[in-house]
């Protein structure tokens, strides 16, 4: 009897692998472009689901200014220039505070640390845990119609309500559902 119960439970544990697999494989990458205040073209970003429901995100970024830039996501898909005000606050479906460095916890749209930008170029990848390609779900970056991507000009001090002090946004890239 004991063998059959941890047969039991293999095939159970392998079948909710198999579900949440094909849940994730239901949400294909997305390809997103930044462009710059003056409209120009700044790069792409590929967003990736994740397993536990986070996504992976891939910057390939061109013609910035040198130097350390807050990244966030925004709570609207709109990127008008040039400054970008469109695309509102941070995404903060949970309603709490900026920067991983607030007691309080951060936005789901704050991300782990800032862009270093060398020669004008960024490239670099990371996860995101609390937001989601998953239309269904509250932190969903389709939520509400769509989000984006904001550079900020300036460093973000991952603590100061509402966006770090992070300064004028200088990049933008629309997140809507394909």
């Amino acid at each position: 009897m004991r063998a059959n119960w941890k047969s039991a439970a293999m095939a159970v544990a392998m079948a909710m692998t198999t579900v949440a697999g094909a849940q994730m494989a239901k949400y294909k990458p997305l390809k997103v472009e930044f462009k710059k205040a003056d409209g120009t073209p700044a790069g792409t970003a590929i967003i990736k689901p994740l397993q536990n429901g986070g996504i992976r995100l891939k910057l390939e970024l061109k013609g910035l200014p040198d130097g350390e830039h807050g990244f966030h996501i925004h709570e609207h898909a709109d990127c008008t220039g040039p400054d970008f005000k469109s695309a509102g606050g941070h995404f903060n479906p949970t309603g709490k505070h900026h920067g991983f460095e607030n007691p309080m916890g951060h936005h789901a749209g704050d991300t782990p640390s800032n862009l270093v930008v060398k020669d004008g170029k960024v490239k670099t990848e990371f996860d995101l845990t609390d937001v989601t390609l998953d239309p269904l779900s509250p932190n969903s970056l389709f939520a509400g119609g769509g989000t984006s991507l904001v550079i900020h000009g300036g460093v973000d001090d991952e603590k100061s309500d509402p966006a770090g002090n992070a300064g004028p946004r200088i990049a933008c890239a629309v997140i809507t559902q394909p």
